[in-house]
Parts: C-alpha cells; sequence; structure tokens
C-alpha cells in the first residue's frame, strides 16, 4: 500500500531536528518523534527507512510512526514534534 504521507525534509528542518536530539534535556516522546521523522524522511539527504524499521529500531507501533507523519504533513514540524491535542472532552460531573 501506498504512503499517504510522505516526509520530505529541508535542510533547515533535518538540522533543527538533529539538534533537538542532540541537547541534552528534551523531552523522551519529542526526541522519538523526531528520530522517527529524520528516519522516514525521503530526500536526498535523509535515510527513507520504511515504517517496518523505523518501528523496530525505536521500539513504537507503525500506527504512532503514521501519526506523526500525518501530522507533519497537515499541521507542521512543531506539531509533529509534540503530543496530539485530546480528540474527547471529558463531562465534568
Amino acid at each position: 500500500m501506498a504512503k499517504k504521507y510522505i516526509v520530505q525534509l529541508s535542510s533547515e528542518e533535518r538540522d533543527e531536528l538533529k539538534d533537538l536530539i542532540n541537547t541534552g534535556k528534551v523531552a523522551a516522546y519529542k526526541r522519538k518523534h523526531a528520530e522517527i521523522l529524520l528516519k522516514a524522511d525521503i530526500s536526498s539527504e535523509g535515510d527513507a527507512w520504511n515504517d517496518a524499521q523505523i518501528s523496530q529500531a525505536f521500539g513504537v507501533s507503525i500506527s504512532t510512526i503514521e501519526r506523526v507523519r500525518q501530522r507533519l504533513v497537515e499541521e507542521g514540524l512543531e506539531a509533529a514534534l509534540n503530543r496530539a491535542k485530546p480528540t474527547k472532552i471529558r463531562n465534568k460531573t
């Protein structure tokens, strides 16, 4: 099946992600999302790993990889690095 959301990072985006990974204090989920995006990058400088390789290397599910890619394409780099906003609203009673 062809991927619906393709990751093609610019050199500036790639540098930003590499800096984030090499930073001492950053949330674990942010570092993981940055690593996922770098490995999924299909541009000439990217690694172009498939989802199974990324899943095995970083211990995340394929659906997590798909969601991170989707957020990058639809909402941008910041949204892809951060956690998704909750979609359900809980009743306060």
